[in-house]
This record gives C-alpha cells, structure tokens and sequence, in this order.
C-alpha cells in the first residue's frame, strides 16, 4: 500500500507538469508565431520480482515472466513543435512572416543585465528612436534585431519606405533617394530539443551549454537563398485549442485516477491499523 501511495504521488508530480506545459500552450494560442510544446511520458524504473521457480512450465505465454513492480511514469521530454502557423496578411511593410518551419530571426535581449542573442518567429517589427536622427529595427518588446553579423540594424530616420525580400534583406529608402541594406539574421534550426522558452516570446539555448554540433544553422553567404519570408504578413501560432482541450481532459482524468489510488491506499491502510 505505502508503495502504490509512492507510485501515485510521483505520477501526480509529473501530470501537475504537462498540465503546466498544457496551460502554456492555450495561454499563447494568439501570440504571432508562438511555437507550442508537447510532453511525452516514459516509465519510472521498476523491479521485477521472479515468483515463477520454473520457467519452462510457461509454456505458450506472450507476457515476460515476473511480476514487475513500477514506481511511477516521468516526463522524458518536453519538445517544441515548428509546425507552420497560419498566415495572416496585414499589409503592414515591416511586418514579416518566416514560410519556412524551422526559420527564426536573432534579436539582442537583456537577460538579468547581460545581452544574450535570442530566437524568435515574431515578425512584428518596428521602429525606435536612438538619437542623432537615427532609428534602430525592433521587435514588438523593444528588443534590437540583429542582422547576419550580430550587429544591431539602424538608419537614419528619415527613411520613406521598407522593403524587406524573401530572403530576409531589408531595402531602406530615404527621402534623399538614397538607398541601405541589410541582411537580416536568420537561423535554422536543426533541433528544436534543445531549445527553452525564455519569455517574450524567445527562445535560446540551455545556459549550460549543448553538448555537440548542428542544433542550429546560421543562414550567411549562399545559405541564405534558403530563407523564405512573406512581407506584410504574420504567422499565427501553431496551437490546435481543441487537440489542447482533448489533452487537458485526458490529464485530469489521469490526475482524478491518480487520486483515487491515493486515497483507497490510505483507506485499506487504516482497515489494517484497525485490526485487532
């Protein structure tokens, strides 16, 4: 009984977080280019008890021998998901959207007073003021965007039209005539595992660290013919409200069983404190 009470109480531990990751999910399902996560279970390690003396009398049996005793499931990851979000044409001319999945723009964010280079899909650009007649591209939080060589992306501001092509080059065009370019920074990401969620809708890699190589791809030189953004437009996230209501009901049943293991554990352990 002490064992089933232990086995329950671990599972509710790990249900209470794919109910968090689940709430994450719906609480950003109109946030531009959000990218949802999905938790996938695995189990806890177990023993296994041989009560069977002779194994050659099991004759025909499609089970493994044993009697094997669990202590709970975990979650073995929590992985985000690129699939495309819907596009939503605004007609706004600093306003993008990546068709690629896997694309993200680099933009400089402030992480406890030290600049980090942050990930997002959120293409809903704008411009800020920096003095000396100057403004400086960023995104919806003030945040700068980079371009390919990590440097932040500034004119003057006496700019009259933008136009940003499909393979992420941003044209400026001043009232003088004159023209400036740059490239916009965009990564590729290869594996989206590693990844965590950083709030403001970035990502980043773990502070720790990544052990190896590939998790992401920047897009210079030639590499950059890969790039595939749509101007005046917004991707939409990729959060499904009604496959995220389907989970949500399946994890509070899980949860309510859970429970309930708990609670008739604790009721045959008082009949048995009760026996004279």
């Amino acid at each position: 009984m002490n064992r089933s009470m232990i086995v329950a109480t671990n599972t509710l531990n790990q249900l209470q977080k794919k109910l968090d990751i689940i709430s994450n999910n719906m609480a950003n399902i109109d946030t531009t280019g959000f990218k949802k996560r999905e938790a996938t279970f695995s189990d806890l390690l177990f023993q296994q008890f041989n009560n069977q003396l002779d194994p050659t009398k099991e004759t025909g049996r499609n089970t493994a021998l044993g009697i094997r005793l669990g202590t709970g499931a975990k979650i073995a990851q929590s992985q985000m998901l690129l699939t495309q979000g819907n596009i939503k044409e605004t007609k706004r001319p600093l306003d993008i959207a990546f068709t690629n999945k896997s694309q993200f723009l680099k933009v400089l964010a402030n992480d406890n007073g030290q600049s980090e280079v942050r990930y997002t899909r959120d293409g809903n650009l704008s411009l800020s003021p920096i003095g000396n007649n100057e403004v400086m591209l960023v995104n919806k939080s003030g945040n700068p965007i980079l371009d390919e060589n990590n440097k932040m992306i500034s004119f003057p501001a006496n700019a009259e039209s933008y136009t940003i092509t499909n393979q992420g080059s941003l044209q400026v065009k001043l009232d003088n005539g004159q023209t400036s370019s740059f490239n916009l920074g965009v990564i590729e990401v290869n594996k989206p595992q590693f990844f965590e969620q950083y709030g403001d809708n970035l990502l980043g890699l773990p502070k720790n660290g990544v052990a190896g190589t590939n998790v992401f791809t920047n897009l210079v030189g030639q590499a950059r013919n890969n790039i595939s953004i749509q101007q005046g437009a917004l991707e939409g996230s990729n959060v499904d409200l009604g496959q995220e209501m389907s989970s949500l009901i399946n994890v509070q049943r899980d949860y309510q069983f859970q429970s309930r293991a708990i609670t008739i554990s604790d009721q045959m352990m008082g009949l048995v404190n009760g026996l004279r």
